[in-house]
């Protein structure tokens, strides 16, 4: 056993004598260190002469712009008009699958607000109530505040609307389509 502790103790001196040398660093001059990445790296165009190419230039004076302004909103007008729908906002009042109930709201409407013009519209399975065909949120706004005082539930919703001055393809003008 005596022997054994010798042998360990052997061991341990020579593993930290063997041990007790620090590596040797050795410093690298990179100050002459030079690499050309140039043909590998890619070939991008001159990007204000890019962009010159692709910006429109714009009229000087705000007459033309004013002119170019013009055409396009009567471009915007006859495309708009040539669609039989347009999306709007209207506001809900009653939502439900009873007729009677629908019938009763419309006139419970009528007789309180007799400026307003309710109509119902059936979407299988239910009813709607609604008042006013306006092209913006906001513009529903008024009619919604004075509705809410007696119809707590009523809603702005999105709806689409049919155009006053869209005409209808009249028969003689529609033969061969389906």
């Amino acid at each position: 056993m005596k022997n054994f502790w010798i042998l360990g103790i052997v061991l341990l001196l020579a593993a930290c004598k063997a041990g007790s040398g620090l590596p040797q660093v050795v410093a690298v001059d990179y100050s002459k260190y030079q690499e050309n990445l140039g043909e590998r790296l890619p070939d991008f165009p001159d990007y204000k002469q890019a962009l010159l190419e692709v910006t429109p230039s714009l009229p000087s004076s705000s007459q033309s712009v004013d002119s170019v302004l013009a055409q396009r909103m009567s471009k915007n007008y006859e495309k708009a008009k040539s669609e039989p729908y347009y999306s709007g906002f209207t506001v809900l009042v009653y939502s439900g699958v009873n007729r009677n109930d629908a019938f009763r709201t419309k006139e419970t409407l009528s007789s309180l607000f007799p400026d307003l013009n309710p109509e119902i519209q059936y979407q299988q399975p239910r009813y709607l109530v609604k008042v006013g065909s306006y092209g913006f949120k906001i513009e529903a706004q008024p009619a919604y505040y004075q509705l809410k005082t007696q119809f707590p539930a009523a809603r702005i919703i999105q709806d689409r609307f049919l155009r006053k001055e869209y005409t209808q393809p009249s028969p003689a003008n529609a033969q061969g389509q389906n």
